[in-house]
């Protein structure tokens, strides 16, 4: 479909034409109607499905249409700072046109953050986007009021509930206006994200978009290696690689700053996304990779969710993620917007069976490659060859497609126009793609 068919208000449509998105994923074809209609919505979907154009646009219609600007409509819980300062920006980008202000609330920041959070939720943002502990703390001092609230998302419910935040939204929710609209996205549907769905929706609609499989244009492939061999293998890499961008995950913060620690005193261009940085830092940090100030960044998985930075034509998986799931998310940040990108995974014999997981999820092997000349051989690495693949090895393997883009080209980011109540998100206003 067409964005000009779903009935969007001009000022939104505006907006998208300016952005040049002109057809809809299946996720917004599927969700935006129902919206519409006033349905609560169910929508299993993984990020780069476009799920956020496919509840901020129809969100974004309705305000608009209801002709009220002085009290907070729509509230966005998510899960991580990063993602809320996303689907800030994204909001930003597709009201130029409109004037709806949103207002991201999350932890980390200085006392100047978090007075600018409650002078905007005083005076009303049309949409506020939060991660539930930093809401909760402005929501205790008495100065939040949700009693008109008409539209309730929580966005990537399973991850709110792996990283404990379920007593939070419960005291959230109830505090909310019961008379709302309530959206429920999730990657995955376990238990408790349907016994959270109960609570929380009425009647719910719901839309299920399979998680895909790797884009055609990445080429995978898995090194079996010994852990001493690792840092050796990144550096060999990331050699010859300068003006190319390169996202490395590990799994956890204690890794990150171990490898950034390491990459630095090999004087590669690489800085590091952790939770032992402020959140100036951090925010500095991604604008920089955003902007090619910086050629490496590690992180944690953290960035394998909702974050859509273009050009990123080389991921490296320095440990295996826990979850098959999360190596679909993680290479998913490259060969966005049908480019070409590269996706290698460190693998030692520890993590055979995680290797294992990932390839019946994706339904392929992934192709195991040989060693650069001058790394020798470890026994670990050897077990890990024939317990992997019996000592084969062989080259990577694309779906389809001719060599990984090597210029990481990037579209220059839309400046968002003033927004109407000054809502005081962070970021460099840079539009979304609906994709994202």
């Amino acid at each position: 479909m067409d964005f000009s068919e779903f009935g969007l208000h001009p000022d939104v449509l505006d907006g998208i034409e300016a952005l040049n998105f002109k057809t809809a994923t299946p996720i917004q074809e599927k969700a935006i109607p129902l919206i519409l209609e006033g349905k609560d919505v169910i929508g299993t979907a993984q990020t780069g499905t476009g799920k956020t154009a496919a509840f901020v646009l129809p969100i974004m219609h309705m305000i608009m249409e209801s002709g009220e600007y002085d009290y907070t409509q729509a509230l966005i819980i998510v899960p991580t700072r990063e993602l809320a300062m996303q689907i800030d920006q994204a909001i930003e980008a597709y009201s130029y046109f409109a004037g709806i202000s949103s207002v991201a609330i999350y932890g980390g920041g200085g006392g100047k953050d978090f007075a600018q959070g409650r002078d905007a939720l005083q005076r009303g943002a049309d949409i506020v986007i939060a991660t539930p502990g930093r809401l909760l703390s402005h929501m205790s001092l008495g100065y939040v009021d949700f009693s008109r609230l008409r539209f309730l998302v929580l966005d990537e419910a399973d991850r709110m509930l792996d990283m404990g935040f379920m007593p939070d939204l419960t005291k959230i929710i109830e505090s909310l206006n019961p008379q709302r609209q309530g959206l429920l996205f999730s990657a995955t549907m376990p238990h408790g994200v349907m016994k959270l769905a109960k609570t929380m929706l009425k009647n719910p609609v719901t839309i299920s978009i399979a998680l895909s499989k790797p884009a055609e244009g990445v080429t995978q492939g898995v090194y079996l290696v010994g852990d001493r061999q690792k840092i050796p293998l990144i550096a060999e890499l990331l050699k010859d690689r300068t003006g190319q961008r390169t996202l490395i995950f590990c799994s956890s913060k204690l890794a990150v700053n171990e490898l950034y620690k390491k990459l630095k005193s090999r004087n590669l261009n690489v800085e590091r996304i952790s939770s032992d940085l402020e959140q100036n830092e951090r925010e500095q940090v991604m604008l920089a990779y955003r902007n090619q100030k910086i050629d490496i960044l590690v992180a944690t998985d953290v960035l394998s969710r909702g974050i859509d930075i273009d050009g990123i034509d080389l991921v490296i998986n320095f440990e295996a993620p826990r979850d098959a799931e999360d190596y679909v998310h993680r290479i998913g940040r490259t060969a966005r917007a049908a480019r070409k990108g590269t996706a290698l995974t460190l693998i030692n014999h520890m993590d055979l069976p995680r290797l294992k997981r990932i390839e019946k999820l994706i339904g392929r092997e992934v192709p195991k490659l040989p060693l650069p000349p001058g790394l020798a051989e470890e026994p670990e690495q050897r077990h890990a060859q024939r317990q992997g693949s019996g000592g084969r090895t062989q080259g990577p393997r694309r779906s389809g497609g001719d060599a990984p883009r090597k210029d990481g080209g990037q579209k220059q980011p839309f400046r968002g126009g003033q927004r109407r109540n000054g809502g005081g998100g962070k970021g460099n206003g840079g539009g979304q793609n609906p994709t994202a």
